[in-house]
């Protein structure tokens, strides 16, 4: 399994980015897949996920501004990011998990299997 992020990058307060990212190496349309991202100094957080059919979940801090979204065409995952706070500031990670949904504690990142290697996104 591999999976690469690509799409960070540094934007002012209340700008927008998205986030991409290509997986390879598994069935990648019967995955849960998610983002996660983390802070200097902080834990990794849950930021959103994306079951095998489609259905998502997504962290109460970005809810109504971040999208989750997948190809599974492309074998891609994507997350677009609108409205974005300093706070948003980390280092957002791809991840995969080998089953069809992600369940009720999908922000918990020692659940996931499978993670990339991350992309930087700085909100000034």
């Amino acid at each position: 399994v591999q999976l690469v992020e690509s799409g960070g990058g540094s934007v002012q307060a209340g700008g927008s980015l998205r986030l991409s990212c290509a997986a390879s190496g598994y069935t990648y349309s019967s995955y849960c897949m998610g983002w996660f991202r983390q802070a200097p100094g902080k834990e990794r957080e849950g930021v959103a996920a994306i079951d095998s059919d489609g259905s998502t979940s997504y962290a109460d801090s970005v809810k109504g501004r971040f999208t989750i979204s997948k190809d599974n065409a492309k074998n891609t995952l994507y997350l677009q990011m609108n409205s974005l706070k300093p706070e948003d500031t980390a280092m957002y990670y791809c991840a995969a998990r080998d089953r069809e949904t992600c369940g009720a504690t999908w922000y918990a990142f020692s659940r996931w299997a499978y993670w990339g290697q991350g992309t930087q996104v700085t909100v000034s």
